[in-house]
């Protein structure tokens, strides 16, 4: 390329002093010069212009030109004045006279002399990236270069572009002038300026010190960090008093950190590094400054199945179990309370400063709902709420957030016989329930659904006095006994003792289900629910008035129907036992 710091001039400009001077005056000097060969580079001056050639002096006596094209820019400019001095390369002889010279060759032939000194006294060279090209990049340093990826820099270059156009120092790895062929090292150069740098490091690295450096390479454990010269790692451990999840959520590669310099291994030059050093560990004071019952404010940082972790100050993080965020049995999903980021008040439960542990707890800056249970809901109250959930035993029923009763299966009727309580009702079904005892200890809330209304058995003593001659349906036969309904919920027993005067060993046979009988009631058990009656009591035309005398001819027999029917047990198990005897002889 035409020399660039020579200063423009216009062809007519450069012509005029041409005309000035004359032809011969030009060549006058050069008649007595020795002639110049064919591939000498030589000294030149631009002397005139004629048509499209520069003429330049070189001391030969045939005239010199240089084509005009090797000093216009790439706008058109011409690049030189009358007088300027620089080296030239002799291409040939015309035939017609005269010598063809090159500008750009004698710097081409200048260039590939620097590069070959430079090689042999390992200096640099200075040169321009260009372009980016296959497997490096381009590069100008008089002559195109070939600079390879791997010796761009010390580490891979992410972003390649932005080193074009930029002027750096390299070394010459190799070159072949016949192939027009340089290969070039920017790495080399860091390379040694590090080694440099490290032996200065080297000298005067303590343990102890605090240094800045650059972030070259994050990993899941740690920072790898450039101190000027040597690589030092700091572990994920060292980078905070809290607890890190992965070193890239605190930093990124090229962030410049400082940190302190726990261990120096100079025969291997491997260096540890402390960012959480430089302060002071908060665990050391954690107690005195967050005392158990406690309230502050933290933020949720991480979420688990099991609970949250919230950070109450940089390095201090404490764990919400997911039993300590509310006062439900039930509690939902952690993730379904609260999100990362979100500012929670929390209660101090426990610390652990051995092991750096702390529990937290929300439920307990709210009012537990079961202290005031008691005063909202005292026993006897009517309720109402939708049925949550139904299981063998009884209904739960939601009364409040946290607080849920039990309605048990016994107490959905004073009469029916409920096998399954979806027989009668379904989830989501509202129904109201009498509060039938709280169990704050244990947090049991029963319930009744019965208790709405009074209870049958209560009247029937009222209804059905002993001695009362009373009509009923038959429901059931057994061997012991035939059974008599008296109204909706309201049975009676007759026991095979009861039925007649004469010895009967079973009713089985002599009744129909569904038959009405008269009968006469002989006792009542409004705690057993129970009623006795007599079909014998009322054949021996027993009325209210003589029922005492009755019952005074029975008082050494069973008096109760669990009486009798343990007679009829223990009968049974003595003829059996006969029976077997028999047998036996």
């Amino acid at each position: 390329m035409a020399d660039k710091k020579s200063a423009d001039v216009t062809a007519s400009e450069a012509g005029g002093d041409f005309e000035e001077m004359g032809f011969a005056d030009l060549f006058e000097s050069a008649e007595n010069s020795a002639v110049s060969k064919v591939g000498d580079v030589l000294m030149g001056t631009v002397v005139g212009v004629v048509d499209d050639h520069v003429l330049i002096d070189i001391g030969d006596k045939a005239e010199s030109y240089i084509p005009m094209s090797e000093f216009k820019t790439e706008d058109g400019e011409l690049t030189f004045k009358i007088g300027d001095t620089f080296e030239v390369f002799v291409e040939k002889r015309k035939e017609e006279g005269g010598l063809l010279l090159s500008r750009e060759k004698a710097i081409g032939i200048k260039v590939w002399e620097d590069i070959a000194k430079i090689q042999a006294s390992d200096g640099t060279i200075e040169g321009r990236v260009e372009s980016r090209v296959k497997g490096g990049m381009s590069v100008d340093i008089g002559v195109p270069a070939f600079l390879p990826y791997s010796q761009i820099d010390l580490r891979p270059v992410k972003d390649l572009d932005a080193l074009i156009n930029k002027t750096f120092a390299f070394k010459v790895l190799k070159f072949n002038r016949k192939r027009n062929n340089v290969v070039i090292s920017r790495r080399a150069i860091l390379e040694a300026d590090r080694t440099n740098m490290r032996e200065q490091m080297r000298s005067s690295l303590e343990e102890g010190m605090t240094v800045t450096g650059t972030v070259t390479n994050i990993t899941d454990y740690g920072l790898f960090i450039d101190l000027g010269g040597m690589d030092g790692l700091c572990h994920i451990t060292d980078l905070s008093w809290g607890r890190v999840s992965h070193p890239s959520r605190l930093y990124k590669v090229g962030d410049e950190i400082t940190v302190k310099i726990l261990k120096y291994d100079r025969e291997h030059d491997r260096v540890s590094l402390g960012v959480k050093q430089l302060k002071a560990d908060p665990w050391a004071t954690v107690t005195a400054r967050y005392p158990v019952g406690s309230k502050t404010t933290g933020k949720v940082v991480s979420i688990t199945d099991y609970g949250v972790f919230v950070e109450i100050e940089e390095g201090v993080e404490g764990l919400i179990h997911i039993s300590e965020m509310t006062w439900s049995k039930k509690p939902r999903h952690p993730s379904k309370m609260v999100a990362v980021g979100d500012k929670v008040d929390v209660m101090v439960l426990n610390i652990e400063t051995e092991t750096k542990r702390i529990s937290l707890g929300m439920k307990q800056l709210q009012p537990n709902p079961w202290d005031l249970v008691v005063e909202n809901y005292p026993v006897g109250s009517i309720i109402e709420g939708k049925i949550k959930n139904i299981t063998d035993f009884g209904i739960f029923i939601g009364i409040e957030e946290g607080i849920d009763g039990l309605i048990h299966v016994s107490d959905l009727s004073w009469t029916e016989r409920i096998k399954h309580p979806s027989e009668k009702y379904a989830k989501g079904e509202t129904i109201q329930a009498v509060v039938l005892k709280i169990d704050r200890e244990n947090e049991r809330f029963s319930l009744g659904v019965k208790q709405l209304e009074p209870d049958p058995w209560q009247a029937a003593i009222e209804r059905y006095p002993a001695g009362s001659t009373v009509t009923g349906k038959i429901t059931n036969v057994t061997e012991f006994g035939v059974f008599v309904q008296l109204e909706e919920g309201i049975e009676g027993l007759i026991h095979v003792s009861e039925i007649s005067k004469e010895k009967i060993n079973t009713p089985v046979g002599m009744y129909n289900v569904g038959d009405n009988l008269q009968v006469m009631v002989i006792n009542v058990s409004a705690k057993d629910r129970k009623i006795g009656l007599s079909l014998k009591a009322l054949e021996e035309g027993a009325d209210q008035g003589n029922y005492e005398d009755y019952k005074k001819k029975q008082s050494s027999g069973p008096s109760t129907i669990g009486d009798l029917l343990k007679e009829e047990i223990e009968n049974k198990e003595s003829k059996e036992q006969a029976g077997a005897t028999a047998a036996g002889e």
